[in-house]
């Protein structure tokens, strides 16, 4: 059984922040995001946080709408 990895990108400037999390690490990914934008040391927001953070449940919601595998089939 495969899993899905979700990616949330932000390109702010020269920087870049990439976020690779699983559907059962959506709690941890917003949290992160907090502790991110709550770090004087980076130039990532409270605005991106909530942008991102939206992303995240939009994720959520989409997944749940997607209708579920019955089966799985062999890869070849």
């Amino acid at each position: 059984m495969t899993q899905d990895i979700n990616v949330l990108a932000l390109v702010k400037g020269e920087e870049r922040y990439v976020f690779l999390y699983d559907d059962s690490r959506r709690a941890e990914t917003l949290r992160t995001l907090g502790r991110f934008a709550s770090n004087p040391d980076l130039s990532f927001s409270w605005y991106d946080a909530a942008v991102l953070s939206q992303k995240v449940r939009q994720n959520a919601i989409e997944a749940e709408q997607q209708p579920k595998q019955r089966f799985e089939l062999p890869q070849n």
